[in-house]
């Protein structure tokens, strides 16, 4: 992995030419390496929710959009069929539920003829009754009068049920068939694709005429004046990052030029393929560029010391111990190492500022 250090070293190859040196006093910072890009903030892909063509392209790349704003038209033939599908049949069920639809008018005239019948048996019946009475009919008449009254009574009570549960039941019907109907225009033939973030249209991935599926993106969306770092951190170096530390990247289309930044989360989730963790940073200072995926390097900053004892690594052998001169000749000294980067060590104990260490 390639690494970028914004700290000063020692000139190796004056080294080479002294044979030693003399460690040096220094500010000295560890970091911790990390690369990624720049992204605008709440950016993301919007994502078509129909099969259809576009149709048109309401904003350019760059444009600012605002929220809830259009950006694509997609035609959908088979949405259009749907739509006219529900719409006729909302059409239908709503004249079914006018009174003189003829489901209801059938219904009405069965209740009309039982009303009729149950009247006129009940007439009948009354008059057997009397004659009853008066021992002018006999049982048997009686009974079947009364019979033929409690049938027409209960034709009656069905009639009626039947025509109250065929309007409930058209009404039912009329409700679901109005909420197809809204479903199916919301889906219609000319599906409008909005934003939903005030924002800044950084890529349409679509050409008008295109074939569009369902859930395939269409642009990438985001804020157009805020920005963050969005890096990747080996993941042996996992234990070090916290949020809170300062970051220093440079971004390679600006040069030597530093950017300063502040760890504001460290994802839990190893990439195994990258064998990294993500780590998000905000800007000290307003990034005002206006470019999302931006290149990045950086450096987190661990531990820094303004006043360090330091010497090249190279100088350092195996076992944490460096070569000295003295006025008895060469010797070799345990060391106790502090701040480390890549090219530099921070000596704490072992030597002073007056130690020759030799280059082995």
């Amino acid at each position: 992995m390639k690494k970028v250090v914004f700290t000063l070293v020692i000139c190796i190859g004056c080294i080479g030419k002294n044979k030693s040196i003399q460690p040096v006093t220094k500010p000295l910072r560890e970091a911790v390496y990390a690369s990624g890009y720049v992204v605008s903030k709440n950016e993301y892909q919007i994502f078509s929710q129909v099969d259809g063509y576009v149709v048109d392209i309401l904003v350019k790349e760059g444009e600012a959009v605002k929220k809830d704003q259009p950006i694509f038209i997609i035609e959908s033939r088979q949405q259009s069929a749907r739509y006219s599908i529900s719409r006729e049949s909302y059409n239908l069920l709503a004249k079914n539920n006018r009174e003189d639809s003829p489901a209801l008018m059938e219904a009405k005239a069965l209740v009309a003829s039982a009303q009729s019948k149950w009247q006129f048996d009940s007439v009948n019946f009354v008059r057997y009754s009397n004659l009853w009475k008066d021992n002018a009919i006999t049982q048997n008449e009686f009974d079947r009068a009364k019979l033929t009254f409690d049938n027409s009574k209960n034709d009656l009570l069905l009639q009626k049920s039947r025509l109250s549960k065929l309007r409930d039941q058209l009404k039912l019907d009329l409700r679901n068939a109005e909420n197809n109907l809204k479903i199916a225009a919301e889906e219609s033939g000319r599906y409008t694709v909005r934003s939903d973030v005030d924002g800044q249209v950084y890529k349409t991935l679509k050409e008008r005429g295109e074939l569009v599926r369902r859930s395939e993106a269409l642009a990438t969306v985001g804020s157009g004046s805020q920005f963050y770092l969005q890096l990747n951190v080996d993941e042996l170096d996992i234990e070090k990052v916290k949020t809170g530390q300062r970051i220093m990247a440079k971004i390679d289309a600006f040069g030597g030029k530093i950017f300063n930044g502040i760890v504001y989360k460290v994802y839990p989730m190893v990439d195994e393929r990258a064998q990294s963790i993500r780590v998000d940073a905000d800007f000290s200072d307003p990034f005002l560029n206006g470019f999302s995926g931006l290149a990045v390097e950086a450096n987190i900053l661990i531990r820094q010391k303004e006043k360090a004892l330091v010497i090249p690594k190279s100088f350092v052998l195996p076992g944490d111990s460096v070569l000295i001169r003295t006025n008895e000749g060469k010797r070799k000294v345990k060391i106790v190492r502090g701040i480390e980067t890549l090219d530099e060590v921070e000596i704490t104990q072992g030597i002073t500022k007056d130690t020759n260490v030799i280059l082995n």
